[in-house]
């Protein structure tokens, strides 16, 4: 029997496959060929960002696994060079040309960038709310917002992130920001789910992997997955790819969810920027 991938509800009606294939720093070369084999193996979400460079090759890939549109998730992500509102249009038109699609699923402002704009991410939060309205995004959301970020949006906007992609792993479980998603209805989705690599070798997880038979990468994963987080890790790999797949026909006991949970360095086990501070602008 295939694997099912659990959905999750978000909170505009809508469903999001809580296991996706992420395309972050895929070359595009590569990109096409990935998409295929993880949709081959079973993954219905694909998500990517203008600043990645891979959109259309994400779109190609989707277009030659022989799949309706409607059967695969895409999420894409505002570039950092676009949030000024009549730049945030065209942009997402561009998303949209390049995946050769006239909707996408889910469509987030990839940073909130408070030192630029003069802070103004509620102006550029307002247009994506032009997007869902006229159905060229279904869902919309936020990626890397902070609990101030997310309560200036409740108080200044009319709708509420379906969701909200940040850093999070058992190094940096990101608790604070999980905890405001819980409590208002966004659901959090982890990028870097396996600290770049950096948790693998921990003896704690190394360890937990002998007791279950599993690789350290399926236990992460399966801790992100029960803990009610949406992942999408990313590889070249067909093998690394069917891996991370098979995280669900095991469960890792309460013990072993909280041994993992407590590897939580807080903001020392952080991998990325700090979105306070991180103010990166494309070329």
């Amino acid at each position: 029997m295939a694997t099912k991938i659990p959905d999750i509800a978000l909170n505009d009606g809508n469903t999001i496959p809580q296991l996706g294939f992420g395309v972050f720093q895929i070359s595009p070369a590569d990109t096409a060929g990935s998409v295929r084999t993880a949709l081959d193996v079973g993954y219905r979400h694909i998500d990517t960002a203008e600043m990645y460079g891979n959109e259309a090759e994400v779109g190609h890939g989707v277009r030659t696994a022989g799949l309706a549109r409607e059967d695969v998730y895409i999420t894409s992500k505002l570039n950092n060079g676009a949030h000024r509102p009549d730049d945030a249009r065209a942009a997402f038109q561009a998303t949209l040309d390049a995946l050769r699609s006239d909707y996408i699923d889910l469509f987030l402002i990839h940073w909130p960038l408070p030192t630029r704009y003069d802070g103004d991410f509620v102006a550029t939060w307002k247009v994506l709310e032009e997007f869902q309205r006229d159905g060229r995004a279904r869902s919309i959301g936020v990626s890397n917002f902070q609990v101030p970020h997310l309560e200036r949006l409740a108080a200044e906007a009319d709708v509420v992130p379906a969701v909200n992609q940040v850093e999070a792993h058992p190094y940096f479980t990101n608790d604070e920001v999980r905890e405001y998603g819980l409590n208002h209805g966004i659901v959090t989705q982890a990028w870097s789910p396996i600290a770049q690599g950096a948790v693998l070798g921990d003896p704690t997880i190394a360890d937990i992997a002998d007791q279950v038979a599993r690789t350290p990468a399926q236990v992460v994963l399966r801790w992100h997955v029960q803990r009610g987080d949406v992942i999408f890790p990313k590889s070249t790999n067909p093998k690394r790819i069917e891996e991370n797949f098979r995280i669900f026909d095991f469960e890792l006991d309460d013990a072993v969810m909280e041994r993992i949970t407590q590897l939580d360095r807080g903001e020392s086990g952080r991998q990325g920027p700090h979105p306070d501070s991180f103010d990166y602008l494309p070329d």
